[in-house]
């Protein structure tokens, strides 16, 4: 441990915290005042969607593997050319696939040159609205890591042109990446058309409020021609700068002719073309304060001919060149990090953009981008639960292997199957994955890879467990639903091994869906286990609930045994063993019809825990109220489905689908009785409501159904968490062809129909309700990541999903969530893409619902994490009729500690990335020059450690504060600690050979005339650092 601080004070910035603080100071000068002219920066790039229309395989046949193989071709031909590669996807492909050691070599000698430039460096281009913030680093993380034991490259700039929004997240995770500037583009159209007048499409980005100025990035918005050259050209009938025309799928034309070729640049052409170019140029301009212009060249699916683009630009720019001064500009091939420096040297004072964001999208006054919110859910909720399982995985993986270093699962294997899962949750953060915006082919593509991958850690996670547990002769299987439950079995006697993957201990409930009516449950030692047995809402099985408490980073194994089919007859006829797992009482209410009066009735049903009081109103079948028994706080509240219509015909008026909300006026109620169902119990209250369209319909003839359930924990047990939250799982479809399905709260509270949503599960922002001349309702919805709260006078209602929805608040006191969508319409743009969205499927969403003061519901970011990352159930056959399971309580097996991280830090990763590069970035790129950087096996003693603090500076008068933590008993759980090294967010940089870009802004000028004058300096609050890399010694091998 020679030379690693025992104990080290953790600095929350943001949410995220540090192992250790350090300041950085960077002075970068440059030229001052505006030159004559105009400078063009030309930046060549090709926007290749991982998906959308397309699958992969598809677009790599298409046109994506031609995109780099020809880029190379003319970049090494052309010394003047210049590309800039955007997500890592369909490069890693070709670099794997196709690429021949030629091409390799030159892609080396174009980096170095500086002419060819990754940017973001992500697998992908993330989704900003509904992706959750550990797989927007995964996915950052993937991409990095491979470039940079590649090539040695550390990408510095975004490139976010197409997300739908953009999110306060994005400029804070990647100014801890270790970038120098951030790009943006779709923001609500009438902002960005303010921000160009005003000439504010370029600021500095605070995105935490935690952060602030320690973590800003300079930020460039593009224009209203985006990412694309200008499509129009006065002078042909065909679009403009598109010289190889459009990609043909699925196969190229073999004659070489594209459709919409432009027009090439002849000498009778290149004028018009230049006054054509010059002019776009002095436009885009004119809405920036430098005088240096960042000009695109290129849009989807482009240079995948990069020969016949370059052979038309090279005279066009030359000729503006030799014509600068009658056209006052001059062009130049770029890089984005040339243009960016250029801005940068220019020394300009730029505005502050604090922590808001830019969502909702709105592209026109009836097209708020807010329907891909809640588009495709099965896939939303698969992508989550895909990363749960990933999360879970890398943990158990890692301590199985610094525990068990002499054990039998093949490492090499197993990082394989990790790595399988890696690829594909970070393939469906893309723009047009997680947001439910693709094609169906391409849906399919994603689910599959999700299931293959959650297939290949499960082999993994199963593997170790039969090691550890000594359980080889024992097949264990788990389930792939969104649930905890296992699927039926006839087996007398299931074994369950239940993993806790978080950092904090837990008590908490797991759902076992099984074939008998009458079971006992025996934890390691034989003990009885709290348990309830009762009827499925479906009929054909059991659900068994088991309360389970377990320690940070442990598993434990319990017995469920059938007792019907073991027990024997005693002599007075009864079975000499009785069921240890309390049964449920199922109670059957009359169906209610839908009363359209305000007052239909008081008589009340109360349901309780030791948290919370629940009124049914049984004249109803709904909710009534929720009763916080800490301060005796009741609110009313009411819970219904509606749907909002939607139009399907363009001539009707404005159309939703997959990525659009445009209601065709006010939602509707979709019941027309409601039935209930409510099943009590020692362990579990639980409450089924039933929504019916049709009078007459049979019982489980429903498209609509809220099943919810409250936990009472017996004495002895930590049941804080458990019992403060209120569990809702909701059944929503198939819907009706143009039906948008929303779930409505309307309670009491005077809220003025403010909401609190999150930013990708990372902070929260205050939502006021704005009014707008068009399609007010519509832009008033935002993205539900994972918490969502309205509160008034200190009495909050919060609201937890381990899925994205959309939700607003349309009314005082009120919330709606949209749960799912059906959609067809007959756009020829989304017919001829089929994005028409025709999901017939049936969802099942989960949610935790918690009410109470501030203090009462401070622990909602831990719940929060405790919904995404639920442990991990495994189970097989127990060996033998009277099987028990044996003890592990040895420390091999279980947390060397009771308590792993203080409830307001959450351990965001702990893997073994399996980096194959020398850490020492000198080195590492030395050993890459001399060709010593080919594949080698996988270094499994470099362990990748993030923590994350859960609160703001200010937000909770205890959680909020500095937390500090013994280093040595944290990290002894991994083993021997050879070295620690603190690392940027995606382990790429050493923070202390980190030094980003310092931008001018009008703060630091306040801040230097205080200090000039005397009035004082603020000061941060804290300083800051990011993430740990541990290099990490064996302990004696533990012997499974």
């Amino acid at each position: 441990m020679k030379g690693v601080p025992q104990v080290v004070t953790v600095a929350i910035f943001g949410t995220f915290l540090c192992l250790n603080v350090l300041g950085v100071r960077v002075q970068l000068s440059g030229s001052s005042g505006k030159q004559d002219g105009i400078q063009a920066f030309v930046i060549a790039h090709s926007h290749m969607d991982v998906g959308w229309v397309y699958t992969v395989e598809e677009s790599m046949h298409a046109y994506a593997a031609n995109v780099y193989t020809t880029v190379v071709e003319e970049l090494v031909k052309g010394k003047q050319h210049k590309f800039i590669v955007v997500e890592q996807e369909f490069f890693r492909l070709w670099w794997d696939k196709v690429a021949t050691d030629t091409q390799k070599d030159q892609v080396h000698k174009l980096l170095d040159e500086g002419r060819l430039e990754f940017i973001i460096g992500g697998q992908v281009m993330h989704d900003e609205a509904v992706t959750e913030l550990s797989s927007q680093i995964l996915q950052l993380t993937e991409g990095h890591g491979f470039l940079y034991e590649t090539f040695g490259t550390r990408p510095q700039f975004s490139w976010h042109v197409d997300p739908f929004g953009a999110s306060a997240t994005s400029p804070t995770v990647f100014a801890l990446a270790g970038f120098n500037a951030h790009l943006i583009s779709r923001i609500d159209y009438d902002e960005k058309e303010m921000m160009q007048r005003n000439k504010k499409l370029q600021f500095v980005w605070q995105g935490s409020p935690s952060l602030a100025q320690q973590q800003e990035i300079f930020t460039h918005t593009m224009d209203q021609y985006s990412y694309c050259v200008p499509s129009f050209l006065p002078f042909s009938n065909r679009s403009g700068f598109y010289w190889n025309g459009v990609a043909v799928f699925p196969d190229p034309p073999k004659d070489g002719i594209y459709p919409n070729m432009s027009l090439p640049v002849t000498n009778e052409t290149v004028h018009a073309y230049a006054k054509t170019m010059v002019a776009n140029i002095k436009k885009r301009a004119s809405w920036f304060r430098s005088s240096h212009v960042l000009w695109p060249w290129g849009c989807d699916k482009q240079f995948f001919n990069a020969s016949v683009q370059f052979k038309n630009m090279d005279p066009l720019m030359d000729y503006i060149n030799r014509n600068s001064d009658e056209f006052g500009v001059t062009v130049q091939y770029a890089t984005l990090s040339e243009y960016i420096r250029a801005v940068h040297n220019a020394n300009l004072t730029w505005d502050i953009q604090k922590n808001q964001d830019f969502l909702p999208y709105s592209s026109e006054p009836f097209q708020a981008w807010t329907g891909f919110y809640a588009s495709r859910n099965i896939l939303k909720g698969m992508a989550r639960r895909a990363n749960s399982f990933l999360y879970a995985c890398e943990s158990l993986f890692t301590l199985y292997l610094l525990r068990y270093p002499l054990g039998s699962v093949d490492k090499l294997w197993a990082l394989r199957q990790i790595q399988q899962l890696r690829w594909a949750v970070s393939e469906v953060q893309h723009h047009d994955a997680v947001t439910g915006t693709e094609s169906p082919k391409v849906r399919d593509m994603y689910m599959d890879h999700l299931l293959r991958g959650m297939w290949a850690v499960k082999s993994v996670m199963a593997a170790i467990f039969q090691e550890s547990l000594d359980t080889r002769k024992d097949k264990l299987d788990f389930p792939l639903r969104f649930g905890q439950d296992t699927r039926n079995t006839e087996d007398d006697s299931l074994q369950i091994t239940v993993y806790n993957p978080l950092g904090w201990n837990i008590t908490t409930v797991i759902n076992i869906s099984v074939a008998y009516s009458a079971v006992s449950v025996y934890d390691d030692a034989g003990n009885d286990v709290p348990s309830q047995i009762q009827k499925s809402a479906s009929n054909s099985t059991y659900d068994l609930y088991v309360l389970v408490r377990l320690n940070a980073l442990s598993y434990s194994r319990y017995l469920v045994k059938n007792i019907k089919s073991t027990c024997t007859k005693a002599s007075g006829g009864r079975c000499s063993e009785s069921p240890t797992s309390s049964g449920g009482r199922v109670i059957t209410f009359d169906r209610k019809l839908v009363s359209k009066s305000k007052n239909p009735g008081h008589r009340l049903l109360p349901l309780m825990n030791d948290c919370y009081l629940l009124m049914l109103n049984k004249d109803t079948n709904l909710l009534h109220s929720i009763t916080d028994r800490s301060s005796q706080k009741t609110v009313k509240i009411k819970q219904e489905f509606l749907e909002y219509h939607a139009n399907g015909d363009v001539e009707q008026g404005p159309i939703s689908d997959n990525y659009i909300f445009t209601p065709n006026g006010s939602a509707m109620l979709v019941s027309k009785s409601i039935g209930m169902e409510v099943v009590t119990g020692k362990l579990v209250t639980e409450i089924r409501q039933y929504f019916y369209s049709n009078i007459s319909a049979s019982a489980n003839d429903y498209q609509y159904a809220i099943f919810t359930k409250i936990y009472r924990v017996p004495n002895g047990y930590d049941g804080s968490m458990l019992c403060s939250r209120i569990e809702q799982e909701y059944t929503v479809g198939p819907l009706d062809l143009n039906r948008e399905a929303i779930l409505r709260m309307a309670t009491d509270l005077k809220t003025d129909r403010t909401i609190y949503t999150d930013n990708n599960g990372y902070q929260m922002m205050k939502r006021l309700y704005k009014l707008h001349t068009n399609n007010t309702l519509a832009r008033n919805y935002y993205p539900l990541v994972r918490t969502a709260y309205i509160e008034e006078s200190g009495t909050r209602l919060v609201i937890l999903s381990e899925r994205a929805h959309g939700i607003s608040s349309q009314a005082d006191g009120q919330l709606e969530m949209m749960l799912h969508r059906r959609l067809w319409n007959n756009k020829e743009w989304n017919l001829g893409y089929n994005l028409t969205l025709n999901d017939t499927s049936v969802v099942r969403p989960l949610f935790w619902l918690m009410l109470g003061s501030k203090s009462t519901t401070s622990s909602l970011y831990q719940s929060g994490m405790a919904l995404e990352f639920r442990p991990i159930v495994m189970y097989g056959p127990a060996s033998g009729k009277e099987a028990l399971v044996p003890s592990h309580s040895s420390q091999c097996n279980s947390s060397t500690s009771s308590t792993f991280l203080p409830p307001n830090l959450h351990l965001l990763t702990l893997c073994l990335p399996g980096w194959r590069y020398n850490s020492n970035h000198t080195e590492h790129v030395q050993n890459i020059v001399r060709g010593k950087s080919k594949p080698s096996d996988p270094d499994f003693h470099r362990v990748l450690l993030r923590i994350m603090h859960l609160y703001e500076v200010g937000e909770d008068p205890v959680l909020s504060q500095p937390v500090t933590v013994n280093l040595k008993d944290l990290l002894k759980v991994l083993g021997s600690v050879v070295s620690i090294e603190e690392r940027s967010l995606t382990g790429i940089w050493n923070i202390n050979t980190l030094k980003r870009w310092k931008w001018k802004t009008a703060q630091q000028h306040d801040r230097a005339l205080k200090k000039t004058l005397g009035i004082g300096q603020d000061r941060p609050w804290m300083r800051f650092h990011i993430f740990s890399e541990t290099l990490l010694g064996s302990r004696p091998a533990c012997q499974p």
